[in-house]
This record gives structure tokens, C-alpha cells and sequence, in this order.
């Protein structure tokens, strides 16, 4: 039955009155939570049209982990794509990459984890204080990057709230599997009651990790059990200054990430092969400010501005026998990148309360193939420009509250010349018969995107609310999907955009359900997404059944380097879904118990026929909580299930379970202390991400168990 109609099945699920006896939303504790990504500055979760999930607290600590994706999964509607462990790229509703906008404190991290399968997020998820996660399209906030949804990573760098009192916090830990050591220090020290300086340091070593099996599904040459060529290295710090007086605050800032993370492979039975690593380096420099009623008729002014200076290398280390090489840079990314952003909170007109704003980013993006004699670049040479004007309005009603939101954005690409030796030699593709190789100028691109939305809250009674939103957002392609003209060596493919893209439109309807009181809470969500001229990576089939392969050096089928041929097409695709969290109280007393349920799917085709790759196969979970005295207990069971809904040269995911728990102790004796102990994939499964371009070479982490300190005093 789960096979035939899923999506049936899950929304009777979530709207059974059983299930709705037994189940809630499991963040329902942190829904009274300010969203400081949400323009207005004032609203909780539950305040909002758009759903919204809030990590903060015991709920954040349970859940964190080395990289965001692994952070956020089995949120529902969010999935994660890895690319080994030192890569962690966040899904919302089957969209991922350039997509899913990645901000930090607010701002875009600029890294490039949207332009590369392979490419890590630059945020260090151990430096969050709270998660904010907007499911569904967000491009009317924060531009075409948001058309699948905004992850905002909030620290506590630039929180105007502080004590008179020099406060430490830290938390340090060790897992057995890959030998994972973690730590980080933050410091707080006020200097008077209006000035504090904030620091903070944290690092991540690992070895390679444990797996059950091979990590290469079709290949029995790799060290059984062991995930070879996977350890992770990072180091991130920061510094801030922060200023608060009557007139609001404003607050500077330093922060620095490096990570050094391997592509999981192994080096044939004769010791011959590459191992693939990539280190990256980013220099942020930020300023915040707010300002407390700084014009008539404006009640909150937000300046937010960051710079940073962003490089990736691509490393390959070339054995034969068995024996080191000889080691070469076959890919270096460098992008310098400003972002600017506006906003100011008007006072009420008439019953209308909101927010106008702009936003301005600059980016300069190089990725070359930096090799002797190369005739590639990865992505050509590219400054882009984009400027937004935006308006969030919102009123109450009889009912609740009705909310409207506008944006126009304007984006230009600068592309730079093209200087190639020689093209590319593909037989058997439709458009790429003999040798091709992309113009050495192409004149400048620009895209004017219009994005409108509507959306109601309706107070059905004091526990329930009924929403409906309805969502016209407009992206421009990415510069990878226009420019990219060559092998990507890490990622194993050879790229080739399309400067003649036009932008995709999409068109979003959504209706969620929620109880947000009592003992039996749940939060319901169906959605509709129509997306017109959808970008997409198409793969080739060679005739025999396996994808096109390009050589090192540009012809198709030969040896050396090799990698898949794709190319960034456009075609009209569609996705819906539902999503489901609920919690029950089913215990009250000195030993609460409750019980939690969650559950989430994505179907996506094109309209024509066909499935999209790498959609996230649906997935239910139930967990449960408890705690004694200063203890407290959680275990969660995972079902993710199979995913055979494939596109062409694409093989279907077998589902696999995951089991996990967590514990938690506070010593009386030692207050601000507290200990714990946690296990994650208790039942050492051989899963494979659906949603990862690398699931057929690297499953997930086999059985691994964690034990560590956290600990804040003073303050």
C-alpha cells in the first residue's frame, strides 16, 4: 500500500483524529521563539504564514552535528546531501544547491556549496544558538538563491542581550567511530553595561570512518568496513564587538572557517588510482546594527553587511603500485563576495503593519582548472550583481491574519573570455556531435525577476490554526548552470552550462493544519509547486544502458579522469508532497513521557513525463522522551523508505532503518555542567542517500556512539 499511493496514505495519516491523539509537531517547545530571520523582527514560529521550523536548546544540542545537513535531517521536508562526512548540503522539499539559501546571522554564507556536489557549506554548525529552517519558496525575503526554501544559522555573536558578568561556554566530545574529537570555547566579556567582546574557537579531527560493507556498492576491491579516504579536518574562530544603547545597536566582527575534508575512495587492487581532497579557506568580516525609531514613521531600521573572501582547492593524490605519486591541484575556486541588506519596520497604516527592505550582493567567482597545458576551466571567469526591493505586509482580521509580500529583483552577469585549446569530443548526444567548445566571449546577462504572495492564518479556536498561502516566485540560473564548461574532477562530472537559459517561475500552493496547545499537538502540511522552465542536470545514456563518459582529455568513452557527461537543461516539472510532526504527552509526573511521530513525502516529474533525479524518498519516524531528576532520555526510530521513482541513468535506493538515542545528564554538583552519551545508527545499516550524487560510492556512517561535556558558567 505504501508502494501504490504514499501521498494518499500520508495525508489520511495527518488527518486522522487518531493520529492526531497520538502525535505533534516535535519543536511545538521552541514555537515561542522570535524568527530573527523573518523581516518583521517580532513573530514566533507559529506567528507565520510560511511553515517554519525553530531548533534551539536541548532540541539543538540533541540534533547538532559536524555538518548542517547532518544537523537538519529528518526535519520534515528537509533531507541531506552528503558528498562523504565533511559534506552536508541541506534538501527542503526535494531541492537542494543553489536553491536553498544558506544564511548565517542573516546573511548569505557565500561559499559555494550551490555551484558543486562535492562543495561543503563554510558554516560551522557547532557556533549555532538557534536554526531556523523556511520550508517552501523564499524568494519574495531573499532572492532567486531561496526559490526551495532559507536555512538561517543564527550565533550568538550579535546578541544585544548580555549580563555584567564574564560568561564561558563550551562543549567537548568524542566519538568512537573515525576517532571524532570535537571542541569548541566561547567567551563572553562584557566590559560595561553597553559594550561586550565575544570569542569563540572551535576544531573537528577525524579519521576514516566505519561502514557496514563496501562503500562502493558495485565494488568488492575497498577494505570491507571501512570508509576509506574519509577524514575530516576543521578549524573556524571569531571575534565581535558589540555596542547597545537606548538608540538600538550595533555590533562588528571577524570570523574565520577552514575544513580539509577527503572524497571517500579507495585505490584498486593493484594500488593504482586518485584520492581526491579538498581544502577550504573563509575570511568574513561583518557589521550589524539596529536602530530604535530612527525616522518618523519608522519603528525599526536593520543594517546588515558581510564581506568574505572564499577559496577551494580540488587536490588529487595519484598512487601506482600502492606508492605516492605525485599530487596535483586540479580545480581552484575563489570567490570574493559582498552582501548588503536593508530593512526598515514602518509603523502601523491604518491596520497594515510591515517591512520594506533592499538587498545588494556583489560577487566575483573564479574556478579554474589551474593544471599545465589545460584546456578547461570548470566555470568561466564570472562577476555577477543582483539588487532586490522587497515589502512584507501583514494585518489582523476577524479571523486572524491576512499577509502580502512583493519583490523585484535584477541580476547581472559579467562573464569573462574563454581561452581554450580545444573542445570536447561527444558522440552519440543530441547537439554535441564531434568536437564543441563554447565561445570564447559571450555579452552580459540579465534577468528581472517578479515574485508575489498572499497568505491567511485563520484562528479556527484558541488551539488550532488553519493556513493557505499561495506563492508566484521567479529565480534566475545559477552561474554554474550558464557558464560551466569542463571536468570537475572531485565531483566526478563533466559540466557543461547553457548561457541561454532563461529564469525559472515558479508557482506554489500550500494549506497546513496545526494544534498548538494542549496535550496532543501536530502540525499538517500539503503542497503543490509548479515549476515552470526548470533547470536540471540532464545525463546520457551511452546506448548501453550506463551514463556518458568523458575522458581527462574531452573525448567520450576514453580513459583517464573520467567523468560524466551532463548538461543544465530547462523543462517544465512539478512537485508535491505533504509533511507531519506531532508529539502526545502520554505521561505526566516526576517521570513525563512523550511520544513523537513524523513523517514526510516529495514526488517530483517533469510535466512532459519522467521523474526529477535525486528526490528524497519518503520517510516516517516516531521517537520517544522521558526524564528522571536531572536525566533525560530520547530514542528514534527512522523508516526511510525505497526510492524507485528514478530518472533516466539513475538507480533506484533501497530503504534502510535508523535507530538512535540520547542521553543526558546534570549533575547538581556541578551547575551549568552537563554530560552526555548518544548513539546514531545502532543498527550499523548500509544506507545510500537518494538525494546524494555520491550514494552509489560512499554509504552513510556505520554504527557510531558520542560522549561529551557541555558546560556555561557565569554570565
Amino acid at each position: 500500500m505504501y508502494a501504490k499511493k504514499p501521498l494518499a496514505l500520508l495525508i489520511a495519516a495527518a488527518l486522522s483524529p487518531v493520529a492526531f491523539s497520538v502525535t505533534a509537531d516535535e519543536n511545538v517547545d521552541f514555537q515561542r521563539l522570535i524568527v530573527t530571520s523573518d523581516p518583521l523582527g517580532n513573530r514566533t514560529a507559529d506567528e507565520i504564514v510560511q511553515p517554519v521550523t525553530v531548533l534551539a536548546g536541548d532540541e539543538l544540542e540533541r540534533r547538532r552535528a559536524g555538518t548542517l545537513g547532518d544537523t537538519l535531517e529528518g526535519l520534515p521536508g528537509v533531507t541531506n546531501s552528503d558528498f562523504g562526512p565533511g559534506v552536508g548540503r541541506p534538501v527542503i522539499r526535494g531541492l537542494q544547491g543553489s536553491r536553498v539559501k544558506v544564511l548565517e546571522d542573516g546573511l548569505s554564507t557565500a561559499d559555494l556549496s550551490g555551484e558543486g556536489a562535492d562543495h561543503a557549506t563554510a558554516i560551522d554548525p557547532s557556533r549555532a544558538s538557534q536554526i531556523e529552517v523556511f520550508r517552501g519558496p523564499a524568494t519574495l525575503l531573499y532572492g532567486s538563491g531561496a526559490a526551495g526554501g532559507v536555512i538561517n544559522v543564527r550565533s550568538n555573536r550579535f546578541n544585544p542581550e548580555f549580563g555584567d558578568a564574564p560568561r564561558v561556554e563550551g562543549d567537548l566530545s568524542y566519538g568512537e567511530n573515525g576517532n571524532d574529537r570535537n571542541g569548541r570555547l566561547g567567551l563572553d566579556l562584557p566590559v560595561s553595561e553597553n559594550l561586550i567582546f565575544r570569542a569563540d574557537i572551535s576544531a573537528r579531527r577525524t579519521s576514516d570512518f566505519d561502514i557496514k560493507g563496501y562503500q562502493d556498492k558495485d565494488d568488492r576491491t575497498s577494505r570491507r568496513g571501512k570508509l576509506e579516504n574519509s577524514s575530516v579536518e576543521n578549524n573556524s574562530h571569531a571575534l565581535t564587538a558589540l555596542y547597545r544603547d537606548d538608540w538600538g545597536n550595533i555590533g562588528i566582527g571577524y570570523s574565520f572557517y577552514e575544513t580539509e575534508y577527503n572524497v571517500p575512495a579507495f585505490l584498486d587492487s593493484d594500488g593504482d588510482g586518485e584520492l581526491e581532497f579538498i581544502p577550504i579557506r573563509q575570511d568574513r568580516f561583518d557589521l550589524r546594527s539596529e536602530l530604535n525609531n530612527p525616522l518618523p514613521g519608522i519603528e525599526t531600521a536593520r543594517l546588515k553587511i558581510a564581506h568574505t573572501r572564499y577559496r577551494q582547492r580540488e587536490i588529487a593524490s595519484e598512487f601506482e603500485g600502492g606508492v605516492f605519486d605525485e599530487r596535483k591541484v586540479e580545480g581552484d575556486f575563489r570567490n570574493r563576495e559582498t552582501d548588503l541588506r536593508l530593512e526598515l519596520v514602518h509603523n502601523p497604516v491604518g491596520l497594515w503593519q510591515g517591512v520594506v527592505g533592499l538587498d545588494f550582493n556583489d560577487s566575483k567567482l573564479r574556478a579554474e582548472d589551474p593544471r599545465p597545458n589545460r584546456s578547461f576551466y570548470i566555470i568561466r571567469p564570472v562577476d555577477s550583481k543582483s539588487y532586490g526591493l522587497f515589502t512584507l505586509q501583514e494585518r489582523p482580521t476577524s479571523f486572524g491574519r491576512v499577509e502580502l509580500a512583493a519583490r523585484v529583483e535584477h541580476v547581472d552577469y559579467d562573464p569573462g573570455t574563454a581561452d581554450l585549446g580545444q573542445g570536447i569530443n561527444i558522440s552519440g548526444v543530441p547537439g554535441y556531435s564531434g568536437e564543441t567548445s563554447p565561445a570564447a566571449d559571450l555579452s552580459s546577462k540579465n534577468y528581472t525577476q517578479y515574485s508575489l504572495s498572499a497568505g491567511t492564518i485563520i484562528d479556527v479556536d484558541p488551539a488550532h490554526h488553519l493556513r493557505f498561502s499561495l506563492t508566484r516566485s521567479q529565480r534566475a540560473p545559477s552561474a554554474e548552470q550558464l557558464y560551466a564548461f569542463g571536468r570537475h574532477a572531485a565531483a566526478g562530472t563533466f559540466e557543461v552550462g547553457d548561457p541561454g537559459l532563461s529564469k525559472e517561475t515558479y508557482t506554489n500552493f500550500e494549506i497546513g493544519f496545526d494544534r498548538h496547545e494542549g496535550r496532543f499537538r501536530y502540525d499538517a502540511s500539503i503542497f503543490y509547486n509548479h515549476a515552470r522552465n526548470f533547470i536540471y542536470l540532464e545525463s546520457y545514456d551511452d546506448g548501453t544502458g550506463n551514463p556518458v563518459i568523458v575522458s581527462r582529455g574531452g573525448v567520450a568513452g576514453g580513459s583517464g579522469g573520467r567523468a560524466q557527461f551532463v548538461t543544465n537543461e530547462q523543462a517544465n516539472a512539478r512537485f508535491y508532497g505533504a509533511e507531519f510532526a506531532a508529539i502526545a504527552d502520554l505521561v505526566e509526573g516526576p517521570m513525563p513521557v512523550s511520544m513523537r511521530l513524523s513523517a514526510d513525502y516529495v514526488r517530483a516529474k517533469f510535466t512532459s513525463g519522467g521523474n526529477l533525479p535525486r528526490i528524497s524518498p519518503m520517510r516516517m519516524g516516531l521517537g520517544f522522551d522521558t526524564s528522571y531528576n536531572n536525566v533525560n532520555l530520547s530514542l528514534d526510530y527512522q523508516r526511510v523508505f525505497k526510492q524507485n521513482k528514478t530518472a533516466s541513468v539513475e538507480d533506484s535506493t533501497s530503504g534502510y532503518n535508523l535507530v538512535s538515542f540520547d542521553v543526558s545528564w546534570k549533575p547538581a554538583e556541578l551547575k551549568g555542567a552537563e554530560l552526555y552519551f548518544a548513539g546514531r545508527n545502532l543498527l550499523d545499516e548500509d544506507g545510500r542517500r537518494h538525494t546524494s550524487f555520491f550514494k552509489d560510492e560512499a554509504p552513510i556512517i556505520g554504527r557510531s556512539l558520542f560522549a561529551g561535556v557541555r558546560f556555561s558558567f557565569g554570565g
